[in-house]
């Protein structure tokens, strides 16, 4: 049969014009039951269970359930869990959860996959009985929910009527009372989910699941806290009209009390105190409302953590910290959040703080991400979830609470166990870390995987000549070689040789889409987290010595002060001779009586990076610091038994430098030929109000820093040296560091060209060609450039400017959780390491805050926190300390505490608080009475039962590559 559906539509153009689509109805279209006589269905597509059991003591006969949308929007956490099962997910319902939400769309269809859940997708929009026209005056949803009724009305007929079905009844779940009250009119039984949950006496976990955002009012306290929010047409009207302004909101990572709105095109807008942050959890974006100029003020110089007490539906506490709290004399525009203009909830991880009324079913919920709020939540499992690492959903922040609203989700493991603190970190993150889909393993090439005579053909041979990697120990994922020979003019061919990734991921092929979701390979502690199986990382796109391997390369003719003469790119066979470790390289150019081709070909490497980097620092590239580390671990348990800073050898610039120029090589190429879609890289320049931690540092120590360019701070820089202070300098940079903006990824066509400029690099236009393995942005670049010389064909996403900027923030959103996730699985081995043991390590005073002097302990290249007045729980003393912020300094008797002091302190790990577990602080040396610790007595070599391996964890394959 067939249908017509008839809308009118109205053009970019502002033209009416009226569309007709066919639909059509059939009647032979499977109910999904086994049980059915009438369906002419395979057995293998009948998803509902034959003998279906009622788990409800509401409805005690047989029964299969349908949910409506809203169901299904708002309650997939409970969806995911055991419990609800012979589920009816109707076509109408699926369509509009797909156009509603993608992720929610995603997970279901998840669960509907899996065959033990008994969910099953009937396709009621195209079978004639249950199909309807949408009336006169009908709204989509009115319509949608009769939709719904009506098939519910369908399956009652089609299944009650005769045995074996006689007796089987339905069941429509909706918290749509008057969609249940027409349901009952209409003969359909109906239930909220809540009574129906509720009467499922087998799973009463399942109650603590639901998602209560339309409930978050009750019980909380009537007074208002918070401003109300403005709706979204007014804050459309006021950002249009410049009353207010859009941006995302971060909270502070040193104060719980204060954050900042980021807008683009201008500095940021500080927010001080609960109120003015206004419900905004960190990630939302928002719209914000400056303040008069008179009420503009500096940020705070204190560090404040919320202590974990719960002060009930007041701000009076937090209003006074914000009130006693110094703030800094650097006024900036301050300002309160009016509206939110798009949440950025997520599941959060964590744990339970149980609450002190006994059989109370509300407590806290503590958020392992520091920047996150508690989160009230109702549960009756308190008990058993007391010693968990649990997720939390937020429904809700009503204006009537102190935190936000939400609801459990599931228990992940103990709390301190190592795999269950590990999966904490990755969903913390949002990292993809599950295993790669059979869809995605379809997509390799099948082994024995051999060169054939028609890649021959179409790729230049290069394995004659002496090419050889340069990587950190243990590396398995080596995406690039090089290579240099003499040429007979005097000058040099140099090649930088990286893995054709490419040509094994097609566009638009499921690994395609998988390593563009996941868009870089993540570094953690003890693994490695793939963007592309292993297959290609560690084996055929890995450029292993004495492997033939595809190749994507970059030669250039440089003369001897490495200028560039001419660039060629070709795809390519290569065989690499050796691969090496940064060590390994530089043990090689230092034997004067190794005169191998290798050998030679790294020396003229060395010697033209040394000249490219003096014309890179010249032109103003900044030479910046951080802190990296490396562990050693017990062969058996993993566990962590050394831990020390990383040393970069002259090798480590000398690849980096030839990745700077070919990835600056790259981006010319593509944007000469895609001036609208290249995928580039930027770096914009900071504020200048980023800097004055930099230069109020700089100058305490004697030194001038200007900041109106790039060459000028890194002049400034270069100049603030002292023989006798060797690490200052380095202190420095690791400010100046933090004083940077994000680099980003972009499309050409979206910005203009003057704004492409990488403020860190000094150069006009930059992308990133050199790691394809491990980066997704470097496989769109390889696209282009394959295209540029003819090697591939174009496809319309790689030339959509707007598809390319949509990849672009998604990979910049994946790299940022990756250093992140880093960074916290290294602060995870840092305490496993520390934890039942005590050190006196030398530390540098990198910043001073008024209640607390932020501390540099370069041997484990950490930061520490050590705490000075009594307001923290882990201060020593209710000593008096004078806190000098222009200087800055702190000062307790004779003892002055100024900028890049040399300390010794106390290394331990503070366990009182389980869930925020954190390096402490007690000072030794300089000796203060009644503040200082006595040096801890020399311990004996710790002996380490079994085997200890000593090789560099996974954290060290990380590349230093810009």
């Amino acid at each position: 049969m067939l249908a017509q559906k008839t809308f009118i539509k109205k053009t970019r153009r502002g033209n009416i014009i009226k569309v007709v689509r066919e639909h059509y109805l059939r009647e032979d279209i499977w109910c999904g039951s086994p049980l059915c006589q009438i369906c002419d269905q395979e057995q293998e597509n009948c998803r509902l269970e034959k003998k279906p059991v009622s788990r409800s003591s509401l409805v005690s006969t047989p029964h299969y359930i349908v949910l409506d949308t809203n169901i299904v929007l708002d309650q997939i956490d409970l969806l995911e869990s055991e419990g609800l099962a012979n589920v009816v997910i109707l076509h109408t319902v699926l369509e509009e959860v797909r156009h509603r939400s993608s992720p929610v769309y995603k997970r279901l269809k998840d669960v509907i996959a899996d065959p033990k859940r008994n969910f099953y997708v009937f396709v009621n929009e195209h079978r004639k009985e249950t199909y309807i026209e949408r009336l006169a005056g009908e709204t989509a949803n009115d319509r949608n929910d009769r939709a719904i009724r009506v098939a519910c009305g369908w399956y009652k007929e089609h299944l009650g009527g005769s045995p074996p079905t006689a007796g089987l009844g339905m069941v429509m779940l909706s918290d749509d009372r008057r969609n249940r009250e027409l349901g009952e009119e209409e003969g359909v039984l109906s239930y909220s989910l809540m009574e129906y949950v509720k009467s499922m006496e087998q799973f009463p976990d399942l109650v603590d699941k639901i998602n209560l955002k339309d409930k978050g009012n009750v019980g909380f306290s009537k007074k208002f806290l918070f401003p109300e929010h403005l709706s979204p047409g007014q804050i459309t009207a006021g950002v249009k009209g410049g009353k207010m302004m859009q941006g995302a909101f971060f909270l502070s990572r040193t104060n719980f009390l204060e954050g900042s709105v980021l807008v683009e095109g201008r500095e940021p807008i500080l927010l001080q105190g609960i109120e003015a942050m206004n419900r905004a959890v960190d990630g939302d974006t928002v719209a914000v409302q400056l303040l008069e100029k008179e009420d503009w003020t500096g940020p705070s110089e204190v560090v404040l953590e919320d202590d974990g007490y719960d002060p009930g539906d007041t701000l009076d506490k937090d209003n006074k910290l914000m009130e006693t709290a110094v703030k800094s004399k650097d006024v900036q525009s301050t300002g309160r959040v009016v509206g939110i203009v798009r949440r950025k909830w997520r599941q959060y991880c964590g744990m339970l703080q149980p609450n002190p009324v006994q059989g109370s079913t509300r407590h806290i919920f503590v958020a392992a991400e520091k920047k996150i709020p508690k989160v009230r939540i109702e549960t009756r499992q308190a008990d058993k979830l007391a010693d968990q690492r649990i997720i939390v959903a937020i429904d809700s922040w009503p204006r009537t609470s102190r935190y936000p609203v939400g609801h459990f989700v599931k228990a992940l493991g103990k709390i301190g166990d190592k795999a269950t603190e590990n999966q904490v970190l990755l969903l913390e993150h949002d990292i993809p870390h599950s295993s790669f889909s059979e869809a995605v393993l379809d997509c390799l090439p099948s082994l024995p995987w051999t060169i054939t005579s028609q890649d021959k053909l179409a790729r230049v041979d290069c394995r004659h000549l002496d090419i050889c990697s340069v990587d950190p120990p243990g590396c398995t994922d080596i995406d690039d070689a090089l290579h240099a020979i003499s040429l007979p003019n005097g000058n040099y061919q140099v090649g930088v040789h990286i893995a054709d990734v490419s040509h094994f991921i097609r566009p638009g092929t499921p690994i395609d889409l998988e390593a563009a979701d996941r868009s870089t390979s993540v570094y953690l502690t003890d693994r490695r987290i793939d963007m592309v199986p292993e297959l290609l990382s560690s084996n055929l796109c890995s450029l292993r010595g004495g492997v033939e391997r595809f190749a994507f390369s970059c030669v250039w003719e440089m003369t001897p002060q490495a200028e560039i003469v001419s660039t060629k790119f070709h795809k390519s066979i290569i065989r690499s001779r050796l691969a090496m470790t940064y060590e390994e390289a530089q043990n090689k150019i230092d034997d004067p009586n190794d005169q191998s081709a290798t050998a030679a070909s790294l020396r003229i490497l060395l010697s033209l990076s040394r000249a490219l980097k003096n014309r890179r620092t010249d032109n103003g590239a900044l030479v910046l610091a951080s802190s990296e580390v490396r562990f050693n671990v017990d062969s058996e348990t993993a566990d962590p038994v050394d831990v020390q800073a990383k040393v970069a050898r002259e090798t480590n610039s000398m690849v980096e430098e030839f990745m700077l120029a070919a990835n600056i090589s790259s981006a010319e190429r593509i944007y000469a030929e895609f001036p609208d879609c290249a995928m580039l890289r930027r770096h914009p320049a900071p504020p200048p109000s980023n800097f004055d931690p930099l230069v109020k540092a700089a100058r305490q120590q004697g030194y001038s820093v200007e900041v109106d360019t790039g060459k000028q701070l890194a002049d400034s820089l270069n100049l603030a040296t002292e023989a006798k202070r060797p690490y200052m300098n380095t202190m420095l940079r690791m400010i100046a560091t933090r004083c940077m903006m994000q680099a980003v990824y972009f499309a050409s066509g979206t910005i203009e060209e003057p704004l492409f400029r990488h403020y860190g690099l000094a150069c006009p236009i930059y992308t990133h060609f050199t790691s394809p393995i491990r980066r997704y942005a470097d496989v769109i670049v390889h696209r282009l450039l394959a295209v540029s010389i003819g090697a591939d064909s174009t496809y319309a996403n790689l030339v959509d400017k707007k598809h390319t900027q949509k990849v672009a923030e998604n990979i910049n959103y994946r790299h940022r959780m990756a250093q992140y996730a880093s960074r916290a699985s290294v602060n995870l081995y840092t305490h496993i390491y520390f934890r039942g043991r005590k050190r006196d390590e030398t530390g540098y005073v990198l910043f001073i805050r008024q209640n607390a002097v932020q501390v540099l302990i370069p041997k484990y290249g950490l930061e520490g926190t050590l705490f000075l007045r009594s307001n923290s729980k882990t201060a020593q003393s209710n000593l008096e300390w004078v806190f000098d912020e222009e200087e800055p300094s702190q000062t307790c008797g004779e003892v002055k505490v100024t900028l890049f002091m040399k300390l010794v302190v106390q290394v331990f790990l503070d366990t009182t608080d389980v869930q925020h577990e954190k390096l402490a602080l007690r000072l030794v040396d300089p000796c203060i009475e009644g503040f200082s610790v006595p040096p801890t007595p020399a311990l004996e070599e710790e002996k380490v039962e079994g085997k200890r391996e000593g090789a560099e964890s996974t954290q060290s394959n990380k590349k230093l590559k810009t």
